[in-house]
């Protein structure tokens, strides 16, 4: 990473399940796997959060890790008229408040928290699926696109703890506008 800024987050919550719950028509239900919120994950370089369903697995080595800015939800709770949402429900691995995503896209970034430092890079957006009509509210699909959150490689082993953390930032990013849908740009990756 190059010269960088440092922001102010908060963990809040960090989901790892073995088994992926929303497949085949939502109409049948979300499948039972279990969840955990944990209060600390390992994160290693390459593969993913240890124990996630996206650990090790080639398909998803550029997206092993989701990132998710509450604001987001909080604002399409308040958009649909509807109460808070349960932000595991979106079976995002990281959820966070306070965090500007969006520009992270094609970016290599670093969460520091509880002393441990994890770098990772933005891959691409994480597109929401049908699937939150269902588990969210009406209407939450098409609410979420743009603030789904980023799909992230991580580019070193590390912990990463719920509570306060700071998200280290090549490029300069504007934590007012962590809730707001964003037209996201496709990776600049090569």
């Amino acid at each position: 990473m190059t010269a960088s800024d440092r922001y102010d987050v908060e963990i809040l919550h960090l989901l790892v399940s073995s088994g992926h719950a929303y497949f085949g028509r939502a109409r049948d239900g979300a499948a039972e796997v279990p969840t955990t919120d944990a209060g600390q994950v390992d994160v290693v370089s390459g593969k993913g959060i240890v124990g996630d369903r996206f650990f090790g697995k080639a398909a998803h080595m550029d997206a092993a890790v989701t990132l998710i800015a509450i604001e987001s939800l909080e604002a399409m709770a308040a958009e649909l008229g509807v109460a808070p949402f349960d932000p595991l429900l979106t079976r995002r691995n990281v959820v966070l408040r306070g965090a500007h995503l969006a520009p992270l896209l094609g970016e290599e970034f670093a969460l520091e928290s509880g002393g441990s430092v994890a770098r990772f890079r933005g891959g691409r957006p994480a597109h929401p699926c049908a699937w939150m009509d269902q588990v969210l509210a009406p209407g939450a699909h098409a609410a979420m696109r743009g603030r789904g959150g980023v799909r992230c490689q991580p580019l070193s082993d590390g912990i990463l703890r719920r509570g306060p953390a700071v998200l280290i930032s090549p490029v300069p990013l504007d934590p007012d506008k962590a809730g707001t849908a964003t037209l996201l740009r496709a990776s600049r990756l090569p």
